[in-house]
């Protein structure tokens, strides 16, 4: 049985990308921030796109993408500190 959070985290994978809308009524998540928290504290680095279409209307869209450099580095830094 998969819980709301892995469902979301699934999606991600697989490339979708998913406004905080979508993921409420598609997942009947709540909170999709704390959920999107929570598949961050599993590893992921998960992104929040701003989108403007051809009429000019920005939406907002969580993605998993690859880390930066300085993400990783700061990951290092927050271990070696003992956080």
């Amino acid at each position: 049985m998969f819980s709301q959070v892995d469902k979301v985290e699934n999606a991600l994978l697989e490339g979708q990308e998913l406004t905080a809308a979508q993921i409420a009524s598609r997942f009947s998540v709540a909170s999709p921030t704390k959920v999107i928290s929570l598949v961050r504290q599993r590893g992921n680095a998960v992104y929040l796109n701003t989108r403007t279409d051809t009429k000019g209307r920005q939406t907002r869209k969580y993605r998993i993408g690859n880390p930066s450099s300085s993400l990783v580095a700061a990951g290092y830094r927050a271990i070696a500190a003992g956080l």
